[in-house]
Order: C-alpha cells, then sequence, then structure tokens
C-alpha cells in the first residue's frame, strides 16, 4: 500500500468511496464535495498500486489546527491497516501542530480505533464539543 497525497481529483472515483461506506450527505452534494476537497489542507490516498482504496482529507491552518475532517476506507480494504497508515502520515505530517481534532461517530469501533491512535475523548479533556449543520 502508497499513502501519498492525491494526485487527481477524480469525482465518480470519490463519490463511489463515499458512496461504498454510506457518507450520502457528500454524495447528494457533489459540487460541495469537489469545493470541499479543492480547500482542503491536505488530502492524502491510499493506493492499491493505481487504485484509489482510501483517503484521509484535513482542513485548518497546519500550525495551530489541523482538523481529520474525512478519513474512508473502501470497505473490501478495512481491517487491513490502512485507515492507521492514512492517520500516522497525517500525525507525522503535522506533529508539531497545536492541537488535532476529529469527530466521528460514537461507537465502540471508532472510539477504539481514534483512541489506539493517541486521541483523547474531548470530554475526558474538560472540553465539549459544539456544531451547527
Amino acid at each position: 500500500m502508497i499513502i501519498r497525497e492525491l494526485d487527481t481529483f477524480d469525482l465518480d472515483t470519490i463519490l463511489n468511496l463515499y458512496s461504498s461506506v454510506g457518507w450520502t450527505n457528500y454524495t447528494d452534494k457533489p459540487e460541495m464535495l469537489k469545493k470541499a476537497y479543492e480547500n482542503s489542507l491536505l488530502t492524502l490516498g491510499a493506493y492499491d498500486g493505481d487504485k484509489l482504496v482510501g483517503v484521509i482529507r484535513t482542513v485548518g491552518d497546519g500550525f495551530s489546527i489541523v482538523v481529520v475532517q474525512d478519513i474512508l476506507v473502501f470497505p473490501e480494504y478495512q481491517r487491513k491497516g490502512i485507515g492507521t497508515q492514512l492517520l500516522r502520515e497525517i500525525m507525522e505530517r503535522f506533529s508539531s501542530v497545536y492541537q488535532m481534532e476529529l469527530m466521528t461517530d460514537n461507537t465502540p469501533k471508532t472510539i477504539s480505533f481514534y483512541q489506539s491512535a493517541g486521541f483523547v475523548k474531548a470530554e475526558d479533556m474538560g472540553c465539549c464539543a459544539f456544531m451547527r449543520i
């Protein structure tokens, strides 16, 4: 598996990836997704040969904050360490950033995944999060 910057934005491939994991908020708004990728801080792809099998997309300023906005891996490639590789690469590239944040589903699987990578729940740090959609 090769992890590198996303070399091209192929809307069909990206939409297929998001659809494969059920993220319809993005697939229902493809123009928003395209603009989000264009304005991201850094987007990395996981490649099996020439085939894109996963992505991680970050936003922020890269110094005081980096937000892991999206991390997705095609279902047939999940549970093979690809998500971990993607996340580690971001953590290495932004190792000196003041804070790295993300928001995820509140499931045992996702909580365990991010805690194993060294992330701490905001509430465990005396913080809370707010959203407006």
